[in-house]
Parts: C-alpha cells; structure tokens; sequence
C-alpha cells in the first residue's frame, strides 16, 4: 500500500497555464483523506510554490515539501528542517568562471533571492515565478556569508545542448547536474537531488521506499523517479524520464497525476509495468 506521493510541479501537477486543475485537486483531497502524505518536490524554493501548498490546504506542522530539488526539505510552515544541503559562494565562484568558458549565461540562487552577473529574460524569469527578488551583482561582489543554494546555466535551449556535451567529468564528478527546463541546467551539492530529499523525508516519516509514489516530467525528477517504489513519468515527459520510470501516467494537460491516484491509491492497484 502506497503511503507517500511526492508531486513535481511544473509540468506535472500544473497544467500549461500553471494552474492545479479542478480533477488533479480532488484527486489530491481524496487521496489525504484516505491518510496518504502529499508532497511537493519541486526546483523552486519553497516561496516560490507556497501559493500552490495554500491551495492545495499543505500547510501545517506535519505537511512537508522538497524545495530546491532536494537541497531543502522542511515542514510547509517553514519552523522545522529535515534537510538542508547546500553551495559554497566558491563553488559560485568556480562555476562562473566554466560559464565564461562556455559561452553561457549563469545565476544562483540564495534561499530567497536570485543573484547574477548580469540581467538576463531568463533570471527575472526566476524571479517573477518564484516571487523574489533579483539582484544583479558581480559575482566576486558577492557576501562571503551568502548561502547559495543552487547555480544554474540558463540560456536558449540549443545553447544548454551544447553546454551539456562540454561540461568536464571533474565538473561531473563534482556536482549533481540537472537539467529542469530547456534553457535551465542546474548545479547542486553532490549529494542533492530530489530523491535523496524525498528519501530523507520518508525516512522522516518512518515510510518504506516501496510505499512511495514519485511523478515527474523533467531531468530533475529522475532521482525520484528511480529512487520511488513506484516511478511515473509524465505523457509530456522528456525521453529519458520516461525510460527511467515504472510507468508512464497521462500528460499534465490531461490529469496525468489524478489518474495516478485513482488508479494506484483510491482503486488500490498494487501492479504496475511500463
């Protein structure tokens, strides 16, 4: 029996227009009343998809949400860490100076601010979804005290195409490497992904792994994808999400996650195949 569910956002649970859909919220509403654990895992930080916990009514001392693909995990009233993981303003620092090898646009982000070298559509982009702000500043500018979270390459998708073939293994081997959207390739801590902060919260939670549901569509959904009992991508999924899961649900135009939960935790099928 399935206990946890852990949501990507975007492209996921939100449709086209970044809306929870009337089907995927009942389904959501079900499954909690039915005493399943509703997690969002999500690339933003947490900020930037509380509205989101809001309407789905997450909020509480014992709702949790992964923010920052894995490198914070915290109870959605934000007063209580399982997790936090984070970059150095040095590894800011050395990932810079790689974007400038490759031709790339680059920015970071801090718990509640997107820092760059430069104003580009892809930072205020960052910074208007995830509603904070955007602070351009030279990169050897920056705090020495200044917790940063994430560094991402952000540009046109062919761009970050071609910046995934160059990257050097000892980059590699240094980072774990996500690519989130097209134009985002994103850098964390070496031991951050989103399956390692869903794991953490299932351990949290005392929740065996083959009680876990992860759903995805992007690259940075395949830790969890892997990680979980049961691993579902997306219709609308990128190829190698898809070749990474159990199974693969509807698209996020669709209700792809509904139809998971009605078919794996209201309706209680235990059997999957791909």
């Amino acid at each position: 029996m399935y206990k946890l569910i852990a949501l990507d956002m975007d492209g996921t649970l939100l449709n086209d227009k970044k809306q929870i859909s009337q089907v995927n919220f009942d389904a959501i509403q079900q499954a909690k009343k039915n005493g399943i654990k509703v997690v969002l895992a999500s690339g933003r930080p947490l900020v930037g998809f509380k509205r989101y916990l809001e309407e789905l009514n997450l909020i509480s001392e014992d709702n949790y949400a992964v923010a920052f693909n894995g490198a914070l995990v915290q109870n959605t009233e934000g007063n209580r860490t399982i997790a936090k993981t984070t970059l150095t303003i040095e590894d800011y620092k050395y990932l810079y100076e790689l974007s400038k090898e490759l031709k790339v646009n680059i920015h970071a982000l801090t718990e509640n601010t997107v820092i760059s070298p430069k104003d580009t559509k892809y930072t205020r982009n960052e910074a208007e979804m995830n509603h904070i702000s955007n602070e351009v500043i030279a990169v050897e500018d920056v705090g020495e005290g200044t917790t940063i979270v994430k560094v991402m390459f952000v540009d046109e998708p062919d761009i970050i195409d071609e910046v995934m073939q160059r990257i050097p293994e000892e980059v590699s081997d240094k980072y774990t490497i996500v690519r989130s959207a097209p134009f985002y390739l994103e850098f964390l801590h070496k031991s951050v992904n989103k399956g390692t902060g869903v794991a953490a919260l299932a351990k949290e939670l005392n929740i065996k792994q083959e009680e876990v549901i992860c759903i995805g569509d992007a690259g940075n959904d395949i830790h969890m994808i892997k990680y979980a009992g049961l691993g579902v991508a997306m219709g609308n999924a990128f190829p190698e999400v898809k070749r990474a899961a159990n199974f693969i649900t509807k698209t996020n135009e669709q209700d792809g996650v509904a139809h998971i939960i009605n078919k794996f935790i209201l309706n209680g099928e235990e059997e999957f195949a791909i």
